[in-house]
């Protein structure tokens, strides 16, 4: 005898082994499959035995063929509206005398339509309501033309043609993509076995322009889903009011000047050299900082523009600034010569803040008395914007210290003085340094065997140009160190007025060394007590923040925390340094990739295959010489730091950002390598463990090596 049953929502069919307490229960079974078990007589739909005509192994496969043929509307017309036992059913449907392979199929049949019967019990089922059943059936039929639709829209796509109904979906499908939807199914078909899955797949249907528009997209998607512009426009009695408020301001008796590369537009800090009258041979250096403070209030519009994007976003051949052009070009730093078409013989005013710090004769800063640093709130003459592209390489020791030049160097006294002071500066910081058990950076031109670090990025109509920039020049040197002294001193201010601030801290080691926080602490890498970012309010929500601070400490003095925005333990001000730090982060991953983006188009440019020179980093990790690219070449892994090799570069995949790289021969030996490599390390100094832009390099403000360097881009 054969039983029929249901497990697992299928229907099955077991042998009943007669043997003795053969009606026992649970009934002693073997499967079709032979394996032997228990089932209980309760979960027995039907008890038969199989016709001689059919083997018992073929009867379930007979029954699914007679299933198919069922007609479901029928059965469903001739189950009443009651709950039914499917043997009943099949008399009515098959005839009193309806088979045991009759009844098997029409309970595979009840038991595999859901969508017109609903299951009651063992072998009970009752007929789902006609409402139901229409839109159930709706939807089935709905499934097909989906299902169809999505053949045909994979087949098109294979082919190289995207069709129409899914061309308004390509950006979302890209980036964000509802998996439910048959675009996003047909598309993810299509794309299999593509190395680039469905970016390579509308590379190939022409619909992405190229691998950056890509790695563009992504980026734009995930942190600005709106659009990159401003939803704020300034009205013009607005900004009339912000001048009104800003012309109340003291006027400085100072002539000040920036140092930037040619294309910078966000100047965010100028100096001011001035001697002071009763001490020869002294000077009062002003540090002079834009004020967008002053207008931006917090909760209001503005805010919340740079709440929400934290800091300008640099990559090669553009920006995304945090702030809106018209907030920029009233509180840029920009002089009348800044070669914005506005020339005038008279020097504008620009509000800031700044730091005056007197030195003494041997250029160290006077802590104390009346000459000790003091932070004002005031309009600022701007008389130059001097560039970087310009003077650079004019401007050395030697040069400074000829009279001659005059002529040919501007401000040459002014910057004679700063960098004099700015050695006393970098002085002082390298005893903290070792003292904190760091290695002392040396100031100057690095080793020119060193691998080079600062690049710029030039990239019109899709070419690109790499130049290496210069670090350790005198400029460079000047601006580097007093801004490290401006955000020191100012951070050791607002912890001495019990100002709230974030600060850049750095102590110990580990992936927190360098971090983000709100209370006072040291930076052993700069070798400061305290360090607070305070110098680019213009394209950081973090010295946005710390200005708005630093004028209530300035306007107000020892009540200045009573009056400030941000009060003691405001838990705001911490929420502001945990998504800084993660936005910052975000973005100079970006900034990083696009770079690797466009040295690897600077290969291809000269021509694939490309061969050159590598230098080993560690662990089969090699840097180009002559760009920042790094390439994986493992048969330099257990080869010593620094050794030299020619390697080939065959092909490029530029949606990955990888290169399929051969290696072709060492070119150093092993006591070269460890020579070159000691002389880099002098030459540079004891790196930092992550980047830190302040002011210098406008065009990338790309990672940099270490905090102390505000200018490299490696």
């Amino acid at each position: 005898m054969h039983l029929l049953f249901e497990e697992g929502g299928d229907i099955k069919i077991a042998t009943l082994i007669t043997t003795a307490g053969a009606e026992a229960d649970p009934l002693a079974v073997e499967s079709l499959g032979g394996k032997r078990g228990k089932l209980k007589s309760k979960d027995v739909w039907l008890r038969f035995q199989s016709p001689p005509t059919i083997a018992i192994t073929d009867f379930l496969l007979q029954a699914k063929i007679i299933s198919n043929e069922i007609d479901l509307d029928f059965v469903w017309e001739c189950a009443g509206p009651e709950e039914f036992q499917f043997l009943n059913l099949a008399k009515d449907y098959f005839g009193e005398s309806s088979t045991p392979l009759q009844q098997t199929a029409l309970a595979i049949a009840l038991q595999g339509a859901p969508i017109y019967f609903r299951r009651k019990g063992r072998g009970q089922f009752m007929r789902a309501p006609e409402d139901q059943l229409k839109a159930a059936l709706l939807a089935v039929e709905k499934k097909k033309i989906e299902l169809a639709k999505q053949e045909l829209w994979e087949s098109e796509l294979r082919e190289g043609k995207l069709p129409e109904e899914i061309h308004p979906q390509v950006n979302t499908l890209l980036f964000a993509p509802d998996k439910n939807t048959t675009a996003y199914k047909a598309v993810y078909a299509a794309s299999q076995g593509l190395k680039g899955g469905i970016a390579e797949l509308f590379l190939k249907c022409g619909v992405l322009g190229s691998a950056l528009a890509y790695h563009e997209g992504k980026f734009l998607k995930e942190h600005f889903p709106k659009g990159t512009g401003f939803n704020v426009t300034l009205g013009s009695n607005e900004e009339a009011d912000w001048q009104v408020a800003l012309n109340q301001l003291p006027e400085a008796k100072v002539k000040a000047f920036s140092i930037d590369d040619a294309s910078t537009t966000e100047i965010d800090d100028a100096f001011s050299v001035t001697p002071v009258s009763d001490s020869p041979n002294c000077y009062r250096i002003g540090i002079h900082i834009a004020a967008p403070a002053l207008a931006i209030g917090r909760w209001g519009a503005l805010d919340q523009i740079a709440r929400q994007r934290l800091s300008t976003v640099y990559y090669p051949g553009g920006k995304i600034t945090m702030l809106p052009e018209q907030v920029i070009e009233i509180f840029s730093l920009h002089a009348a010569d800044s070669g914005r078409g506005n020339v005038s013989d008279v020097i504008p005013l620009r509000p800031a803040v700044s730091l005056y710090v007197t030195i003494d004769a041997e250029g160290s800063p006077i802590l104390e008395g009346e000459h000790a640093p003091i932070t004002k709130v005031e309009r600022v003459p701007m008389a130059h914007n001097l560039r970087l592209d310009d003077l650079e390489d004019l401007v050395t020791e030697e040069s400074l210290a000829d009279v001659s030049n005059t002529a040919q160097l501007p401000y040459q006294n002014e910057l004679a003085v700063l960098w004099r002071s700015a050695k006393q500066l970098h002085a002082c910081r390298q005893e903290q340094r070792v003292a904190n058990g760091l290695r002392a950076e040396v100031l100057g031109l690095p080793d020119p065997q060193a691998l080079a670090r600062d690049f710029n990025f030039t990239v019109t109509n899709d070419v690109v140009e790499i130049r290496p920039r210069q670090r350790g020049s005198v400029l460079d040197s000047i601006v580097a160190e007093w801004m490290i002294y401006c955000n020191s001193t100012w951070g050791n201010q607002l912890a001495d007025h019990s100002v709230p601030g974030i600060y850049r801290a750095q102590k110990g080691w580990g992936p927190q060394r360098t971090r983000m926080q709100t209370a006072p602490g040291p930076h052993e890498g700069l070798g400061v007590e305290n360090y607070s970012w305070c110098t680019s309010p213009l394209r950081r929500y973090v010295d946005l923040v710390n200005q708005w601070q630093l004028i209530a400490m300035a306007q107000h003095g020892v009540t200045a925390k009573l009056v400030a925005p941000f009060k003691p333990k405001d838990a705001d001000l911490m929420a502001i340094t945990a998504d800084f730090d993660g936005t910052y982060a975000a973005y100079g991953e970006h900034q990083n990739q696009m770079e690797r983006y466009w040295c690897l188009m600077y290969l291809k440019q000269l021509g694939l295959p490309w061969k050159g020179v590598v230098r080993h980093l560690k662990e089969g990790q090699a840097r180009v010489e002559e760009i920042p690219l790094r390439l994986s070449v493992p048969e330099l892994s257990e080869q010593a730091r620094g050794v030299r090799a020619e390697v080939e570069v065959l092909d490029i995949d530029f949606l990955s950002l990888e290169a399929s790289v051969r290696y072709l021969g060492m070119i150093d030996s092993a006591n070269d390598a460890e020579t070159l490599f000691q002389s880099e390390i002098e030459a540079e100094g004891e790196p930092g463990p992550e980047p830190e832009p302040e002011s210098i390099t406008e065009i990338n403000k790309e990672a940099l090596s270490s905090d102390a360097h505000p200018s490299s881009s490696q």
